[in-house]
């Protein structure tokens, strides 16, 4: 599903207006250096931070970093292509064909090159075959490539329809033959049916691990606000997820024949659809994606009215429970304090929306090599405000945001990379299609 644009039951609610403050201890010790009349000023700067920080209330990182990585280039986007309609996803089939593939929301994929040129007409079209639906945060959310496309021809779609008077997600199999044809069969194998109980929260995004090759399916929570229907933290639905299957490319339709359930999921062996279940205590996961380089898992989720958050772990989140609605970011949300954080997977960042960032758009590892200093840096944004960020360790292990870039508000749909590892910024209503790139570069 879409990012919220701020609906008024979930109005930004910021802790303070203070602008981000510098978290540099080795700027301060270097003061040291001065004589001791300085020493008293000193004292009381390191006071008023503290006092400061407090007022935050939203600390970005449990340990605030000390030495920040070595900063890329100033970066710029610049276009692709343009004339999408209301573009949400792009996915490559990894089959060396230099083709992109575009995910249109109202129920179109179609073929970017890389060199920039539309392949004319629409690769698919399911809007009308479908009866696609794009109320709220509705419509074709999501593309994968199985990781034998090339062979193959199989790819797997996350959209909402309207069936028999109810609201559905539907997982579902789609055929190019041969592999290579820029366009492809409108006949479709169902996965899964998910009934919606709400309009909005649908997350959307689907992957192919690059290290066990099975399909993961990021779910929203179904809507409502603060989880009215309380699936975050229930076992026994698939909404508030991410779930983990085999697919098995032109087996049919339905579980046993177009998908089984790996063994090695965390709840195996407890039944339908506790056993497809990889992580839960999400929210509305906008997009995540698996490093390519290590095949680290990475989600953002969009928050309610405080906190926007990036999980990722060393485990790649098997069994996690993220949190919400216990938590929201690093804090409680129900109840609003005390509650129990046992067992629960903190994010390894979160911010607040005091500076008018208000709702998550999860990227990519960049992996390319246009851009110095910047290999296995996180690239993500923020939908309301338009504002572009890497995230990278420190030495020291901390987590440390770096702004890079400001698209207009409102704009910040999805990220998308190439085989190359270049990653593409994609703008909703502008309908463009742009690369990230060192500013006066390649």
């Amino acid at each position: 599903m879409l990012p919220e644009t701020n609906p008024a039951d979930e109005t930004a609610a910021p802790l303070c207006t203070i602008e981000d403050l510098p978290f540099g201890p080795a700027s301060l010790a270097a003061r040291n250096r001065y004589n001791k009349g300085m020493a008293g000023i000193l004292l009381c700067l390191l006071a008023v931070a503290a006092l400061l920080v407090g007022c935050m209330g939203s600390v970005e990182t449990p340990s605030p970093p000390a030495d920040p990585p070595v900063a890329p280039p100033p970066l710029e986007v610049v276009q692709l292509a343009g004339g999408f309609a209301a573009p949400v996803d792009l996915q490559q089939p990894g089959d060396n064909s230099g083709r992109m593939f575009v995910v249109e929301r109202g129920g179109r994929i179609r073929i970017l090159r890389t060199d920039g040129t539309v392949v004319s007409g629409a690769y698919v079209d399911i809007a009308a075959a479908r009866g696609v639906v794009t109320d709220g945060e509705n419509g074709l959310l999501g593309l994968a490539f199985h990781p034998n496309y090339g062979q193959n021809g199989c790819f797997y779609v996350n959209y909402t329809t309207r069936r028999n008077g109810r609201l559905q997600t539907i997982i579902a199999e789609y055929r190019a033959t041969p592999p290579s044809a820029n366009t492809a069969s409108t006949t479709e194998s169902i996965l899964m049916t998910i009934d919606q109980p709400d309009t909005n929260h649908k997350g959307g995004a689907l992957a192919f691990s690059p290290n066990d090759g099975f399909l993961y399916i990021a779910l929203g929570d179904g809507g409502g606000s603060g989880d009215t229907f309380m699936n975050g933290q229930n076992v026994r639905s698939r909404l508030g997820k991410i779930l983990r299957v085999s697919a098995v490319c032109g087996g049919g339709s339905g579980r046993g024949n177009a998908y089984t359930v790996p063994s090695s999921n965390p709840f195996f062996g407890q039944g339908e659809p506790t056993d497809e279940i990889w992580a839960l205590g999400l929210r509305n996961p906008w997009r995540m994606s698996f490093d390519r380089s290590n095949g680290r898992l990475w989600v953002g989720d969009v928050g309610q009215n405080r906190f926007e958050e990036i999980d990722m772990d060393s485990s790649n989140l098997r069994g996690a429970n993220l949190g919400w609605n216990v938590m929201e970011g690093f804090q409680c949300f129900s109840p609003s304090t005390g509650c129990n954080m046992s067992g629960l997977t903190p994010p390894i960042f979160a911010y607040d929306r005091s500076q008018g960032d208000e709702a998550v758009t999860g990227g990519y590892v960049y992996r390319g090599t246009r851009i110095p200093n910047f290999a296995a840096a996180y690239v993500f944004g923020d939908f309301i405000s338009g504002r572009v960020w890497s995230l990278a360790q420190n030495a020291q292990g901390n987590w440390v945001r770096t702004e890079l870039l400001s698209v207009p508000r409102f704009q910040l749909a999805s990220f998308g990379q190439d085989t190359a590892g270049e990653i593409y910024v994609l703008q909703l209503s502008a309908g463009t299609v742009s690369r990230l790139r060192a500013v006066g570069g390649q």
